[in-house]
């Protein structure tokens, strides 16, 4: 018997925009927000999990994160981790409207670097650990 309540607990875009939120009050509050910013759910996707782009029309920001990260087995700190990944390209001027800090967004580490200084290295250590499994079911389903 399965009992009903009148809140359920659900990942949707709202409840990313409040990650977002939190991330960025908690991790982020020297980098101002240049720009409009959204967050959304994009399509289920097993190996690109977070993606950032700059409209060239109204200038503002999108994040689009994986369908996967919805289904509610998926650590919450492997979101946070994504999301965070992504605010740090944001903050390095990669699809946003600040300058750019270097040529290219991945350049020597510097997204974990970022990361670690920010004090946000846990959730890093927490995606690793999850990844690691993940490669696992992947390599069981599709071997």
């Amino acid at each position: 018997m399965t009992i009903k309540t009148k809140y359920s607990y659900q990942r949707d875009d709202q409840w990313l925009l409040s990650r977002l939120d939190f991330l960025w009050s908690k991790y982020f509050v020297d980098i101002p927000q240049k720009n409009r910013l959204f967050i959304r759910f994009g399509r289920f996707a097993k190996f690109r999990l977070g993606s950032i782009r700059l409209s060239k029309k109204n200038r503002a920001t999108h994040i689009t994160i994986t369908g996967m990260f919805k289904d509610l087995t998926i650590p919450q700190e492997v979101i946070d981790q994504t999301i965070g990944h992504e605010l740090v390209h944001y903050a390095h001027g990669f699809s946003s409207v600040h300058p750019r800090l270097h040529r290219y967004p991945h350049a020597g580490g510097v997204v974990r670097k970022e990361m670690k200084e920010r004090g946000m290295e846990h959730l890093y250590q927490a995606y690793r650990n999850w990844m690691k499994s993940y490669r696992k079911l992947l390599m069981k389903r599709y071997a």
